[in-house]
């Protein structure tokens, strides 16, 4: 071992003897280590970050943010000389509720002495920089910023959503995205959409002294992390429509959904009752507010557009006239003679007086029951009048497919299956024991009655699909997506036909065109504008019918097919066929032309609840 290397050991040792002794010094002599270890403590606080807005067709802003504040509070940290009479004067509080915001179970995994928890959430932002003026005099507690939903507008609550606070199982499932007092939605786009618009939190880790004041950042902020903000939302509802449609709908049970036939874009989803969505936005006083929205015997939280399921009435005819050329059962030019009656098992089935009915444009013209009963009863019987069940089968897969029986939407909250009852569905109710079922049994299917069900969406899609003659999209909300670090991403998707061919729709739709022009949908008629539409009745044994349309406009190169359900307002040519026009008239030219404004005044005057006979 040579001199240097010696000489080199030494120093290291040396060295290391000295950092030893300024170690113990500073340990177990210098009391300025332990003191400052004393009056420091580390807080991770999480940042929230901005949850992703939701936009109309045009750009048009429908939900934003509004700041809010959580004050937050670290049990172990609160001194017990805390100045609770200024603290509650300072709140708005008194002091028995301090004592119950401070007190938690904690043997329960849901608290923690030395973990923050919410002693009092959602404080307007204009009082929270009042209350932060003073929060240096209360040691462990501390604001967190968080975002509550606001909306311009009081339309669309059902289809966009509201927020709620996620539960304990939300929060064990969620591998650590939630936690105790987040939010998230609930119900609507808010609902299908949470994982684009909650976006990422971020956490700051923060060194405080003993009064609660922060000192500075761990480590100048090298382990803290930014808050990811959600995406922005494109939607394709039409603002304008929507509000007024849901003008139209005032002090009316029902729904309205609007299409865009070449896309599938939902254009106007509405229910009624209804809510201000502002009402639901995280509050103080939301609790209350839902309680007496749900206690409502109107009813206003269910979305009747897409959750009610109603027999459609007459509008079942162009389907069923589709299907059964299709199936070469019905010629497009046959006649069919109505006596004002169709008789069948010793029943009489009534119909209206009307011209007669010389081909499946004119059966529809005119509605006649006669003609689709009879079209119905051979479609049923083609495997033998013992065999109901081939007829039904082949009819229903081909009705499935027009969205009849299932749920039919990319991104709609909520929506239910409609009925689309088939053999082993009668086989149930008509058991063996009382004589197998036969097709008049379920007759009345064949005009939209007895136990077929669709909701008011897929009553729109198949006037889509119709005006389409015979493609479709599937009906959806999104458009495409914003994130806040790329450009706009549009979302794109499939285009399906049904089996029906081409030649078959073309006498539908001209059924439909004439019924709006001269038959039971002339409330309909806009001048300039072709029209095509079908009036249904449905038939309601607890009271007044319900009153439905469906069609599409103009009849070539179509913009928008609708649907429109109103509950208890009688046949459909009084209030749901004057309402569609309406509102293809709003979304194609933007206003009502003077002579039509006498029929808006009338809907809009319309109140089928409180004055039913209005």
């Amino acid at each position: 071992m040579t001199g240097r290397t010696i000489w080199i050991q030494r120093v290291i040792v040396l060295t290391a003897l000295v950092l030893i002794f300024q170690t113990g010094w500073l340990q177990l002599v210098d009391p300025t280590y332990g003191q400052r270890a004393d009056r420091t403590t580390l807080v991770r606080r999480t940042l929230h970050p901005s949850r992703g807005l939701i936009k109309d067709r045009t750009g048009h802003l429908l939900v934003h943010n509004i700041p809010v504040y959580d004050l937050k509070v670290v049990y172990n940290q609160v001194p017990a000389d805390i100045d609770t009479g200024f603290f509650c004067k300072l709140l708005e509080i008194d002091k028995a509720a301090f004592v119950k915001r401070m007190e938690k179970n904690w043997k329960s995994q849901r608290y923690s002495k030395s973990i923050p928890f919410v002693f009092m959430d959602h404080i307007p932002a204009k009082k929270f920089q009042y209350i932060q003026e003073y929060l240096h005099l209360f040691p462990g507690f501390f604001g967190e910023l968080r975002n509550a939903r606001g909306y311009f507008e009081s339309h669309s609550a059902h289809t966009l959503g509201y927020m709620s606070e996620v539960d304990q199982k939300r929060i064990d499932e969620s591998e650590g995205v939630y936690a105790l007092g987040d939010y998230c939605g609930s119900t609507g786009a808010e609902s299908f959409y949470e994982p684009s618009l909650r976006g990422a939190k971020g956490a700051a880790y923060i060194l405080k002294d003993n009064l609660g004041r922060e000192i500075e950042s761990l480590d100048h902020g090298r382990h803290d992390s930014l808050a990811i903000s959600g995406d922005n939302l494109i939607l394709s509802l039409d603002h304008v429509l929507q509000a007024y449609g849901q003008q139209l709908l005032q002090n009316k049970r029902g729904s309205i959904v609007a299409i865009e036939p070449s896309s599938g874009e939902i254009l106007a989803m509405i229910s009624s009752p209804g809510y201000d969505p502002n009402e639901l936005s995280i509050s103080r006083h939301r609790g209350t507010i839902f309680n007496e929205l749900l206690a409502d015997t109107l009813n206003p939280l269910f979305d009747r557009s897409v959750m009610a399921m109603y027999p459609p009435g007459s509008i079942f005819k162009p389907l069923l006239a589709l299907v059964a050329m299709q199936q070469g059962l019905l010629d497009p030019n046959r006649t069919i003679y109505c006596q004002g009656a169709y008789y069948s098992g010793g029943l009489r089935r009534g119909c209206h007086p009307h011209a007669t009915t010389r081909n499946v444009a004119a059966a529809i013209q005119h509605s006649c029951n006669t003609y689709f009963f009879t079209v119905y009863k051979e479609v049923i019987d083609q495997g033998g009048y013992t065999h109901p069940e081939v007829g039904l089968t082949k009819l229903n897969e081909l009705m499935s497919e027009f969205g009849l029986g299932h749920k039919i939407s990319v991104d709609v909250y909520g929506e239910k299956a409609g009925n689309l009852p088939g053999p082993e569905y009668f086989d149930k109710l008509y058991p063996a024991k009382d004589g197998k079922w036969r097709s008049p049994f379920i007759l009345s299917m064949g005009i939209g009655q007895g136990e077929l069900q669709l909701t008011t969406l897929q009553m729109a899609h198949a006037a889509a699909i119709i005006a389409n003659e015979g493609t479709y999209t599937d009906p959806h909300l999104l458009v495409g997506r914003e994130p806040q670090d790329s450009a706009f991403r549009k979302e794109y998707y499939p285009r399906q036909r049904v089996s029906v061919d081409y030649r078959f729709f073309e006498p539908v739709i001209e059924g439909m065109s004439r019924a709006v022009r001269a038959g039971t949908a002339t409330q309909a008629y806009i001048p300039d504008i072709e029209v095509c539409g079908k009036t249904g009745t449905s038939e309601n044994s607890q009271g007044k019918d319900h009153s439905v349309f469906f069609g599409f406009a103009p009849r070539h190169q179509p913009r928008i097919a609708i649907a429109v359900y109103i509950e208890n307002a009688g046949w459909g040519g009084s209030v749901a066929t004057p309402i569609a026009g309406l509102m293809i008239e709003k979304y194609l030219r933007g206003e009502i032309s003077e002579p039509r404004q006498r029929i808006e005044a009338r809907m809009l005057e319309a109140d089928l609840i409180h004055d039913p006979q209005s």
